[in-house]
Formats: structure tokens, sequence, C-alpha cells
């Protein structure tokens, strides 16, 4: 079968492609934008894409075309689709009717975390011996791509609750029908689609009414919004998660062994095991043991988990070192929303002690072009010892007035030029942004590096 993707190079999609890829389907995509990583991992698999939506992308006509989220009417290629009577569906619906629907499957929703939780829900059942597949939005580190269908009847996905597409407006995660469900945390975002927390939770909501009643709701102990949400009704089996030192009742603790969380305990009854790993953060020691809890909902030990851990690398772009020229460490961090930012720098701060830390954030998605967080960022960012901001085109609210510490560029150019003349040996970079910040990653590896005389 033929199937063409639209909106291919996002994450999601990218996963769905390597997917059918992997099932013998002839895969071919297009997409607005390609950037690394997913435009390598695509290439990697020898899977055509396109830039732009042209019709003529759809020549010879294939057999199915996925549509993504970010598509809508009006885009030359869904027209187009919808006029030639194409047969279309969604990842999402793609995906559980010819994947999951018969899987375990074990799914990572919340507001924030969802991808490294995931990963490491991944890697601990591949080192049990579990072969299982996964979609994940970011490539693995460990695995070294963001989907594979594995060999056996489990299935990890990261269950997002953004919309599904144009013509399915229920959050992506109502079609997985899992099994075994991590909460990470509820908070308000994607204010484009929904107005306020309580319509996230219905969805939420939605997802909780289709677990099994011998499947299994992980969640962080004391957390309203998620409690609401299973007040509303609840059928499965649950299981909390707290941390030791706040002496929360929980049928999961952890407890750091050291400040930057890179040694940490994780106990359930009377069993405990020390995880000692590469991460720092707290708020990452906590996903590990989300992922600890949802590992032995489907039988893996404790102490097997921490091993797996042990030797768990993150995904790409969560506090990822991608080059230190001229003893400057460059970090790249997908944290768009002030809680993730915050834990972010929070967990940079644990890592790297005194050393002057530099905040460089793109206020890309809607919800920050929309100043919905817009508050809260100057409090997010107070860790770091100084603070840049790109001003986009379209932002509706004052940089300068919400974050009056930060320094604001109003391009690329202008801001790589600033760190450049900013920046100095022992100083840690961190670039945050859900996009690719217009290549000032590898910009910046390129100009910060002593030129050879």
């Amino acid at each position: 079968m033929h199937i063409h993707i639209l909106g291919v190079c996002g994450t999601f999609m990218g996963g769905i492609a390597a997917l059918a890829k992997a099932m013998g389907h002839h895969v071919t995509g297009s997409d607005a934008a390609v950037y690394p990583p997913m435009s390598d991992q695509l290439a990697a698999l020898g899977i055509d894409v396109y830039q732009g939506y042209d019709p003529g992308q759809l020549e010879p006509r294939p057999d199915l075309v996925i549509i993504g989220n970010v598509l809508s009417r009006g885009n030359a290629a869904v027209e187009a689709v919808l006029n030639q009577r194409i047969a279309y569906r969604s990842g999402a619906q793609w995906l559980h009717d010819t994947l999951l629907q018969d899987k375990w499957v074990l799914a990572v929703a919340g507001t924030h975390g969802k991808t490294t939780t995931a990963s490491m829900l991944a890697w601990i059942l591949a080192q049990a011996g579990y072969q299982p597949g996964f979609l994940v939005g970011g490539v693995l580190a460990n695995f070294g791509c963001s989907a594979q269908l594995g060999a056996s009847d489990f299935f990890v996905i990261e269950a997002d609750e953004y919309d599904t597409a144009f013509f399915d407006k229920r959050s992506k995660f109502v079609h997985y029908q899992p099994s075994t469900l991590v909460l990470n945390n509820l908070e308000y975002d994607h204010a484009d689609i929904f107005p306020d927390l309580a319509a996230i939770q219905t969805q939420f909501h939605h997802l909780i009414r289709i677990i099994p009643g011998h499947g299994k709701i992980i969640y962080p102990a004391n957390t309203s919004s998620i409690e609401q949400v299973l007040e509303r009704g609840c059928w499965s089996e649950r299981a909390t998660l707290a941390p030791t030192v706040d002496n929360i009742p929980a049928d999961w603790h952890y407890q750091l062994v050291n400040a930057d969380a890179s040694r940490f305990i994780a106990r359930h009854g009377d069993t405990e095991a020390t995880v000692n790993w590469e991460l720092v953060g707290e708020h990452n020691a906590a996903n590990a043991v989300m992922a600890m809890a949802a590992a032995h909902h489907v039988g893996v030990p404790l102490e097997v988990s921490a091993q797996a851990l042990g030797e768990f690398k993150n995904t790409k772009r969560r506090l990822e070192l991608v080059g230190t020229p001229n003893g400057i460490a460059i970090y790249d961090d997908f944290a768009h929303h002030p809680t993730a930012i915050a834990t972010t720098l929070a967990g940079l701060r644990a890592k790297v002690g005194d050393a002057r830390i530099v905040a460089v954030l793109e206020p890309r998605s809607n919800t920050m072009k929309q100043g919905i967080h817009a508050d809260k960022l100057d409090a997010a960012l107070a860790v770091a010892d100084a603070c840049f901001m790109l001003e986009p085109e379209g932002l509706e609210w004052s940089i300068a007035e919400c974050v009056p510490a930060a320094t604001v560029a109003t391009s690329v150019d202008e801001l790589a030029a600033l760190l450049v003349r900013t920046l100095e040996p022992g100083d840690q970079l961190l670039i945050m942004s859900n996009g690719g910040f217009g290549g000032l990653h590898q910009r910046l590896l390129r100009e910060l590096e002593p030129q050879q005389n």
C-alpha cells in the first residue's frame, strides 16, 4: 500500500511514517518545514519527503493519506484529497486500527515529561526482554529512532491531549485504549484549542473512561487537577507517587541521594532499588519512578528497572549537550511551558553548581504567543544568570513588560550576534524551543569556536 503523510516531519507523524514503513508499506510525505532530528530519521528510512503541500505530490494517487493535526481546510493538499476522494485517516486512528487494537498499550500522558517518561518505559521493557513496540515524540537515544514495531504484545506510546485532526477534534489519546496509564501532571496548556483547564480535564476523563477494569492509572499523589478528573468516575486500579521527604501516603516513593538527582532510591512497599544514571533534576527522578511503576504493572521487578535506567540516555532535545565550543556548554531543550522551563533550569543548576547559566527562549507555541503564561515566565527563568528571548512576529504580549530582565532580539541573526558577544568560556547556555529556532544551535557551534590564524 502507498501511504502519503501530510505533516510528516512532526514527531508523532514521523513515528507513524516509521511504523508504516516497517509494516512494509511504501511511504512518502510532505511538510511545510523539514528539519532535524525527524528529517534525519526519515532520510535514514528511505522515505521521500517533499517540502510544502503541492497537490502534485499526490501523484501517483496514494492508497491512503494520513493527515496530521497541523493541517486544516484551505490547505492545497487537503483540498486535493477531499476533491479527489482519496481515502484518508488521522494518524491516531490509523495507529489504533492497524496496530494497537490487540496490544497491551502502556500510555504516558500529562502536560510535561511525556516524551522522557515514555522513553524510559520503552527502554526498561526492552532491557527486561519484553521486546516492546513504541512511538514517542522524540528520537530515543538508546534506540536511535522515535518509533519501533517491536516483537511482542506490548506497546509504549506518548499520549498527547492535543486534538486529532481537522475532522476529529477529540484528543489523540482517546484512540489508544491503554491498559497501563501514566498521568505525570495536568496543567493548562494548548490555549489555541482549549479555553481553560476544565476543558482539558474533560478530555482526560474521556481517556479514563476507556481504561479497562484490570488496567492501572499511575499518578502523583495530592495533585488536585488529576484527582478532580478521577472524581468524575474511575473504574480501574490506581497507584500514586510521592517524594519520601513529604511524608505523603502513596504506593510509590522516591528519595534523592544526590542533590542533582543523579542518584535516587525508588520504593514500593517493602522493596527498594537505587538508580545511578546520567540524568539530573528531581522532575526526572519522579518521571523515572512513574516509568518503573508502569513496568511493574506488566511484571518487571524494581531492580531490573533500576539497572535499565542506569544505562538510559535521555531523548534528543531534553537538556541535550550539543557541543562545547570555546569551553561554552550549549544545551538544547524542548521546554516551552513555564513549569518545564523552571524544572529544566533547576536541573541544570543542580548539575553545574555556580557556573553562569544563560537561558535563551523562543516563545513559539500558540499558547506562548497568546501570552497565556506570560506572567509566569519571569519567575520560571529566575534561576538563570542571564536571559535572552526572541520576539517573534505576531507575539500578543510584551516581553519587556513581563520579563524585564530579558534581553530581547527580533531576529535569529540579532540574537546570535548578541550571544556571541556575551558568552564566555565556562558559561552554560540553555536554548529552549519547541521548534528548530532558525538553526541557532548550529550557528553558535560554528561562531563560538576560536578562529584559527
